[in-house]
């Protein structure tokens, strides 16, 4: 081999090996940091001022808007687009627009974030349900309901319509069936306090429909699939079908007095999980009308469906939190992620997710966090108001624009 031919050779080898080198090296460039969807938004608001936080998660921007009161109770409704303020102290309900309109398969910006027109007005509400473009709430103060439609939150003077009932005031609840009707609660004064015992079928302009046929000795949560409505009740879990039928799932004999105060549905996973803080949180069969445990425990602050209903997220008292996949019903990831909170402390942390994001408001800090739901150690902290109290979650788990 001549001089020349042995260079070439040598140059080209030198080449190959050079890209080679290259190419390992983009193999392993670790992937891009994951994000969360464009349009979701975090609203918080706060304990002591009207202050209200729109947190932007991806750009870790927070625009400043003003309520009519603090310490309201914060919802998302079905359809996404729209937050609601729930303040029963003040006879009062507000809507919070995000601007953004969902169409399957992207999203609309309709317009800037802002306070839509409408309000609410009835007498303490208390308990608030979003169906479809409908929001619903019970007035604890006279056993009303008042509705509204997602076509009026912008119209200007516009005011929740008020559904009588015939009821007592009392701290109640309702659901909404696909067929139009309401499940509501009704107080016999079978059992003192406030709770109510029975549950009735009206129709929207308040008329009964289905009388009760099962007496609790106490009612407290619930939640509905559009077919079939549960509450969480002293006496079991009252079930209730828009034929009227009723019956009650036993709980478990190692409750002893427990009994689920609070009920979610989880839409994603088509599952209902029943909560106690005496006891955890449990799956709900309707059919079969067994109920399993997801988490067993009397440390939990929380327990959270995520924004897909998919997923139940616990957090403890410990400030362990466990993320729970509902299909499957198995733990997929647990670890601490906020140090540990006294079970006596009066304004505790409140939690809230999506598929890919926890968001935990920290009252004495100011701070919401944004923590990577596959990596606990990826913590955000974004500044909010002085004393944030709730926290919801609004939009949509997708970054397609139009």
């Amino acid at each position: 081999m001549n001089r020349y031919l042995l260079k070439t050779l040598l140059t080209l080898i030198a080449v190959s090996v050079f890209i080679s080198c290259e190419k390992k090296e983009e193999d392993v460039t670790p992937a891009e940091e994951l994000t969360e969807y464009k349009f979701i938004r975090v609203l918080v608001n706060d304990e002591l001022t009207n202050q209200i936080s729109l947190v932007d998660p991806v750009k870790n921007a927070v625009e400043s808007f003003e309520a009519q009161h603090p310490k309201s109770a914060l919802y998302n409704t079905q359809a996404g687009r729209f937050g609601a303020l729930v303040n029963g102290a003040n006879n009062h309900v507000q809507l919070f627009d995000t601007g953004f309109e969902g169409h399957g398969d992207h999203v609309d910006v309709k317009g800037t974030p802002k306070f839509g027109a409408l309000t609410g007005t009835g007498n303490r509400p208390t308990h608030f349900k979003s169906k479809g473009d409908e929001i619903i709430t019970f007035n604890d103060g006279d056993g009303t309901l008042s509705i509204a439609k997602e076509a009026d939150f912008h119209v200007t003077g516009a005011k929740m319509k008020t559904i009588p009932t015939g009821n007592k005031a009392h701290h109640g609840a309702m659901t909404k069936f696909d067929n139009g009707t309401y499940a509501i609660t009704e107080k016999d004064e079978s059992v003192a306090g406030t709770l109510p015992e029975r549950v009735r079928i009206i129709n929207g302009a308040g008329e009964t429909l289905f009388a009760s046929t099962v007496q609790t000795k106490g009612i407290h949560g619930n939640a509905s699939d559009g077919k079939v409505s549960l509450f969480g009740s002293s006496s079991g879990i009252l079930v209730v079908e828009p034929s009227g039928a009723q019956r009650l799932i036993p709980h478990p004999e190692s409750f002893g007095s427990a009994w689920f105060g609070t009920i979610l549905e989880a839409k994603g996973a088509g599952k209902f999980i029943g909560y106690s803080a005496a006891v955890g949180a449990y799956m709900i069969d309707v059919a079969s009308g067994t109920i399993t445990p997801v988490i067993e425990s009397s440390d939990l602050i929380q327990v959270k469906t995520d924004l897909s209903g998919n997923n139940l997220v616990a957090f403890l008292h410990s400030g362990e939190v466990k993320i729970f996949d509902l299909k499957a019903n198995l733990l997929t990831k647990s670890g601490n992620v906020v140090p540990a909170v006294a079970k006596d402390e009066t304004q505790k942390p409140q939690l809230e997710a999506t598929s890919r994001f926890l968001y935990i408001i920290q009252p004495k800090t100011g701070e919401l966090l944004q923590i990577d739901a596959k990596d606990f150690g990826k913590i955000k902290k974004i500044k909010v108001s002085s004393t944030p109290y709730r926290l919801t979650i609004l939009g949509f788990e997708s970054s397609e624009g139009h």
